[in-house]
């Protein structure tokens, strides 16, 4: 099972490395947001890979908590994004 632990948090690594270079070469500022939110998405889940590995269920609450906090954060900042371009 190591093995997979590892093949897992090198592909998580890869997607983190690439979300962030579109986090700062994104076009525009909905690219960086949803690559922010991506970004996330990815730490939630290695931090769920962590847990695994040490057989540590107590932070699946948080893990999920941090989640839905971004996703609601990601949209919020989407729609008054969308609402200032309109504006400008």
């Amino acid at each position: 099972m190591t093995v997979v632990y590892t093949l897992v948090l090198v592909m998580l690594t890869a997607a983190a490395a690439l979300t962030l270079w579109r986090l700062l070469q994104g076009p525009t500022t909905l690219d960086r947001i949803a690559a922010l939110d991506v970004f996330v998405v990815l730490i939630v889940a290695a931090a769920a890979v962590y847990a695994a590995i040490y057989s540590d269920g107590s932070n699946i609450p948080l893990l999920a908590a941090v989640a839905l906090i971004a996703l609601v954060g990601s949209a919020t900042a989407a729609r008054l994004v969308e609402r200032w371009e309109r504006h400008r």
